[in-house]
């Protein structure tokens, strides 16, 4: 690593897990970076000081030829390679595999044991539900859950994709009945996509101490500043990311990221990381990298400090 390469060494609590505050995304592991790349990825970010790995067990199914695992199984692989397993802090998610659908206690399960052969590991740090499953009783999941937990096969539970009322009741059984409660919330959220997170369901977050793990947190890349009116860059997620070009508030959101990330001499990435970072409830920004020479504008969002005139710039741009 080059002497003036970034570094992160800062650590954020997520129950008794101690994370890096940039939450690596594993959703193109096994899909647009193979293997070899994967692993670049992988040892540029641990390099930097980052720890923290998300993935789930349906990444990448129904991508050009994956069934799914796909990308617990490069990263599986990478600290079997490496020898670093007690190093990293490895999250994934249950509910959404072709094979394992669902939030019965038996889906719950499997899948958890599915996955930890696939990580090639005894345990799993941070288990998402990854899609909520009104079929099923709170108290099944959560019990499910603490089995988990009890078995020595899982350390933190999270919830993804909940509703407010679903959480608050799983967070009430918990307390209830004694059992492992949710210590980690992974909702949609970023600079053009605030309207599912923001309000009842950030407040929940913030009353009972959950840690807050933003997906998406650069819309598909076009929080990058590589999208502009007639220029959509090939990838696989143009399509995605593109479309914030034709809204009012995706053009607001890209000029106030311009203005800002000059004031910083910082890439927009960074900047719309770090106004993430400014929600009290925010512990990772989740971002991936197809490539390894992707990772430093994000690594850089620990070093960007905005002000207080910044993020209220950013705030109603986005609004």
């Amino acid at each position: 690593m080059p002497d003036n390469a970034i570094k992160v060494t800062q650590r954020r609590p997520v129950g008794q897990l101690s994370v890096s505050p940039l939450c690596l995304g594993g959703n193109v592991f096994g899909w647009t970076a193979d293997e070899p790349t994967s692993f670049d990825v992988l040892d540029t970010y641990t390099e930097a000081g980052g720890n923290f790995i998300d993935t789930a067990d349906v990444y990448m199914a129904g991508r050009d030829g994956c069934d799914g695992g796909d990308s617990e199984t490069v990263i599986g692989n990478w600290t079997t390679a490496r020898g670093n397993r007690d190093n990293v802090v490895i999250a994934t998610k249950v509910g959404a595999h072709p094979d394992r659908r669902g939030l019965s206690a038996a889906n719950i399960k499997a899948a958890a044991d599915d996955s930890l052969r696939r990580l090639r590991t005894d345990h799993i740090d941070l288990y998402y539900t990854h899609f909520d499953d009104e079929s099923v009783e709170v108290s099944e999941i959560m019990t499910a859950l603490d089995d988990l937990v009890r078995a020595g096969k899982v350390r933190e539970i999270g919830a993804s994709n909940l509703s407010t009322q679903r959480l608050a009741a799983s967070l009430d059984f918990s307390a209830e009945s004694g059992a492992t409660a949710y210590a980690a919330l992974q909702p949609h959220y970023n600079l053009v996509s605030r309207d599912t997170f923001e309000g009842p369901l950030a407040d929940l977050a913030e009353e009972r101490g959950l840690a807050v793990m933003p997906y998406f947190s650069l819309a598909a890349g076009y929080l990058t500043g590589k999208y502009r009116p007639g220029q959509v860059p090939e990838s696989a997620r143009s399509k995605h990311a593109s479309k914030h070009l034709d809204t009012e508030r995706g053009q607001r959101v890209l000029a106030a990221l311009d203005q800002v990330s000059e004031a910083h001499a910082a890439a927009p990435a960074s900047i719309a990381l770090a106004w993430l970072l400014t929600h009290p409830t925010v512990t990772a920004p989740i971002a991936s990298a197809r490539t390894a020479d992707q990772l430093p504008p994000l690594l850089a969002m620990s070093e960007v400090e905005l002000t207080k005139e910044e993020v209220t710039l950013l705030t109603d741009a986005s609004a």
